[in-house]
């Protein structure tokens, strides 16, 4: 007895031709570099540049010192987290009081700190001022700037190591940061005006 199949019309020539369209278009992103530059965005984003320059210049904070805080804080994105903390550099309405005290700011409103200007303004300002507090030791600047200056005095203050950190989320800052410090000062040196 002879058993005859049907034949089941073939599906491989569709497949292989999107393979095709796929890989040329994949191939044309890579080579304008707009893959490259889709993959940055996503992986270390960067926005506000014009007042990071000018935060960075007005302060004399590095610039990517700036962008890494943002990075680590909001990954750039405006935010409320659940201490009250706003907006990028996610100021706490009591460090804004401050903040506007010493900078001689204008009248203060919690709805500023959505402000990217405002917000990268005050926060900048704290970065400025824990650097001065702690002679420009970048890690007690940090460790302060995310678990309170006691804190980094009470583990060491200026010449704090990052080992030292006893707070496991607040070390994980502080290497983050300086990390993301060092990337976007590499890739985006033009951005952020060192070039």
């Amino acid at each position: 007895m002879t058993r005859t199949y049907q034949r089941r019309p073939r599906r491989w020539p569709a497949f292989g031709a999107v393979a095709v369209v796929l890989g040329l278009i994949v191939g044309v992103l890579i080579a304008s570099g707009a893959f490259d530059k889709a993959i940055k965005e996503l992986t270390l984003p960067l926005q506000h540049e014009d007042i990071i320059r000018q935060q960075s210049k007005e302060k004399g904070v590095d610039a990517a010192l700036i962008a890494a805080v943002i990075y680590a804080e909001s990954k750039f994105n405006d935010a409320e987290s659940s201490a009250g903390a706003r907006g990028l550099m996610q100021i706490t309405p009591d460090a804004a009081k401050f903040i506007e005290k010493q900078s001689g700011g204008t009248t203060f409103k919690l709805d500023d700190l959505s402000n990217p200007e405002i917000n990268i303004r005050y926060g900048t300002f704290l970065l400025k001022e824990l650097l001065e507090r702690y002679g420009g030791d970048e890690a007690a600047a940090l460790a302060a700037y995310n678990a309170g200056p006691g804190n980094a005095d009470k583990w060491g203050g200026s010449g704090l190591s990052v080992e030292d950190i006893p707070f496991p989320e607040t070390r994980a800052y502080v290497e983050e940061v300086l990390a993301k410090q060092r990337e976007y000062r590499r890739e985006y040196a033009h951005e952020l005006g060192y070039k």
